[in-house]
């Protein structure tokens, strides 16, 4: 049990301190029923969560099986400092406003994998406002400016003369200090932030607090063109709370190599039933696209429901096998004699109309099913379905 226990808890994780701690803890919860706290922070900084999120999401479920409360950090305080970790300027500050309106969104979106009974969600406002100007000096003498521009991306704009505000050598600090507050067992995050995360070990010593959380770290999840990770900045992301025929279709469009790391980061499939796979695949007796799609089945059930996903994959079968419509084509009403560029804009398939003159020239615009190569393109009065690619649609109303 304990094996089965730790072989799940350290499946796809990148580095993990303080591993015979993290055993101690599941042994005692099998043997005696006792507890343990698993932090997780998330700053706020935008409204919804993607995939590259739930790769913690999924280990902190796993950690719930074994035991664990999961102390849900909602960065509330930190999110108006904005992590610097990997950033090569200074982030510019979030109004409370925004961030209180981003964490309720959060709330919302985690207990698709997370159970609430086993959650303790916490706002670090509520410690660190009351920490107070004397606080967050006495702070500031436990970590020096030296061991702090040893951090990559700190050292890196520091040789290359770039700005670095004194509040984003806070920002680790504060971090560190939410775990001396909540006397946190261990803390999950990314490889990204490493630096961060020990720092909580750091502070817990620092405080007396009697522990010293270990750390389990998660490699970061890449996006869908397969090289960089997957952000909303870079538009290589899939959304938890995208309609389930687009998370079902963005998985499809991964390549056939990356399937595999989706497979090992995100799917609940064993080990050795992906390994089984991989092998079938291999040797031709499965196709990689039914490996996909099985996949895709998984993640799109998984925020919403198994008959929604059966329904996202037979509308996706019948656009690309069928060449079929989808049956939601939303409507809208435009200006007769309207720019073809601005009209893809106006209905939301394209996000400007440089974009869509690049579109146009590639042969990824169509209207009615049928290619168009004219840019300046003037739209008469009637009934059209616009389309970019084979998974943006609109039904436009020319009057």
């Amino acid at each position: 049990m304990i094996q089965q226990a730790m072989d799940e808890i350290s499946r796809g994780t990148a580095e993990i301190i303080g591993l015979e701690q993290i055993e101690k803890l599941v042994k005692r919860y099998i043997d005696e029923g006792q507890g343990y706290k698993v932090k997780v922070g998330f700053d706020p900084t935008a409204a919804d969560l993607h995939l590259g999120h739930t790769v913690l999401l999924q280990k902190l479920a796993i950690f719930q099986k074994y035991g664990a409360e999961v102390q849900l950090l909602i960065g509330d305080f930190t999110a108006m400092i904005g992590d610097p970790t990997g950033k090569s300027e200074t982030r510019k500050r979030l109004d409370r406003e925004t961030v209180l309106e981003n964490a309720k969104s959060y709330q919302e979106q985690v207990f698709k994998i997370l159970d609430p009974e086993k959650t303790y969600v916490v706002f670090n406002s509520s410690w660190l406002e009351a920490l107070g100007a004397d606080g967050i000096i006495a702070l500031t003498t436990l970590f020096s400016v030296a061991r702090m521009l040893e951090r990559d991306d700190f050292e890196k704009r520091y040789k290359a003369g770039q700005n670095i505000s004194i509040s984003e050598f806070l920002y680790p600090l504060l971090q560190g200090y939410d775990s001396v507050e909540l006397k946190s067992d261990i803390e999950v995050g990314g490889t990204d932030q490493k630096f961060n995360l020990l720092m909580g070990r750091h502070l817990q010593r620092s405080y007396d607090v009697g522990k010293e959380q270990a750390v389990l770290m998660m490699p970061i999840l890449e996006g869908l063109d397969g090289v960089q990770k997957m952000s909303k900045s870079l538009k290589n992301f899939i959304g938890i709370t995208e309609p389930a025929k687009e998370i079902y279709a963005k998985v499809l469009s991964i390549s056939d190599e990356l399937m595999w790391r989706y497979y090992e980061l995100l799917s609940t499939h064993t080990l050795d039933e992906i390994a089984a796979m991989r092998e079938a695949v291999s040797s031709g007796t499965l196709h990689p696209k039914k490996a996909k799609e099985e996949l895709a089945l998984e993640i799109t059930a998984r925020f919403y429901n198994e008959e929604s996903a059966k329904i996202a994959k037979r509308e996706f079968d019948n656009i690309f096998k069928a060449n079929q419509l989808p049956s939601d084509i939303e409507t809208y009403e435009i200006e007769k004699g309207s720019w073809i560029c601005k009209a893809l804009v106006d209905v939301k398939i394209e996000p400007s109309t440089s974009q869509a003159r690049r579109d146009i020239r590639q042969g990824a615009v169509r209207i009615d099913q049928e290619k168009i190569a004219d840019e300046q393109l003037k739209l008469v009065e009637g009934e059209y379905i616009l389309q970019v690619g084979k998974r943006k649609f609109a039904r436009v109303k020319v009057k």
